[in-house]
């Protein structure tokens, strides 16, 4: 570690910060393949470099999902009956996923999570909107949905709100109380996911100095701090600013990141 290298995680996190708050997006979109970048730089291997960026990413995103979840709650903006139907799965899930991620072989899990960045930047690119509306599914298959959600949002080292809040208002919730929904799930969905990761990290010898488990302590304070400080320009910006079209080109942007990782 050293000042460069930090003022990078600065910088990475008020970048992160500003792309929230203009486009209601998880930092974990643009983190995790930061850090695959930068995490390098301070000697950690490639056996492990994608496990450090998922779980630091995921990290980051427990003090941004807790502040903007209590800013839902204390709103009314959450639908607790759906949150309650959620929760078990996507703990379970978040949890699961960061297990899969230690069994992926390191060599596929950048593959891995490239293919699924390229599905949700297409998702975002098209900007769906939801057309019809079913009701809430029973509570075992809300809970496996979260469940999947959950996978695959530690898999990736996100949030899942771009998968939580198409389900949520598919399934007939507000779009308001879908996003506010999402984020008390993308909380849970980080705590579960970082515990994964740090669980599976302790078994590994190699790991650089100051780690906990596979979560990089300076990248996660850097960025956390600087990030929970810009979101209020992103959000300043986003009512002078054409964000639907802004998330589209960050949707092709997403898109060349992940085939640049998938060819790799």
């Amino acid at each position: 570690m050293n000042f460069e290298l930090l003022a990078l995680f600065l910088l990475l996190g008020s970048v992160v910060g500003v792309l929230a708050g203009l486009l209601g997006i998880g930092g974990g979109l643009v983190v995790v393949p930061a850090l695959v970048f930068l995490l390098p730089r301070v000697g950690i291997s490639t056996e492990i470099l994608m496990h450090m960026a998922l779980a630091t990413s995921l990290a980051t995103i427990i003090l941004t999902s807790f502040s903007s979840a209590l800013s839902h709650l204390k709103l009314g903006n959450v639908d607790m009956f759906a949150v309650k139907w959620l929760m078990p799965g996507v703990l379970i899930g978040g949890y699961f996923g960061a297990t899969v991620a230690d069994w992926i072989p390191h060599q596929y899990l950048p593959k891995v999570f490239s293919i699924i960045i390229m599905m949700l930047s297409w998702q975002m690119f098209r900007s769906i909107k939801i057309l019809s509306h079913h009701p809430m599914p029973n509570a075992m298959i809300t809970a496996l949905c979260g469940g999947g959600i959950g996978i695959i949002s530690s898999l990736v080292g996100v949030g899942g709100g771009s998968l939580s809040v198409p389900f949520l208002n598919r399934h007939g919730v507000e779009m308001r109380k879908a996003v506010g929904s999402s984020a008390v799930c993308g909380f849970g969905i980080a705590v579960s996911g970082m515990i994964g990761f740090v669980v599976s990290g302790y078994q590994v010898t190699d790991l650089p100095e100051y780690s906990w488990g596979y979560v990089y302590l300076p990248a996660l304070v850097a960025i956390a701090v600087t990030s929970m400080m810009t979101t209020r320009i992103g959000a300043k910006l986003s009512t002078q600013l054409p964000t639907a079209s802004l998330k589209r080109i960050f949707a092709v942007f997403l898109m060349f990141v992940a085939v640049t990782m998938l060819v790799q």
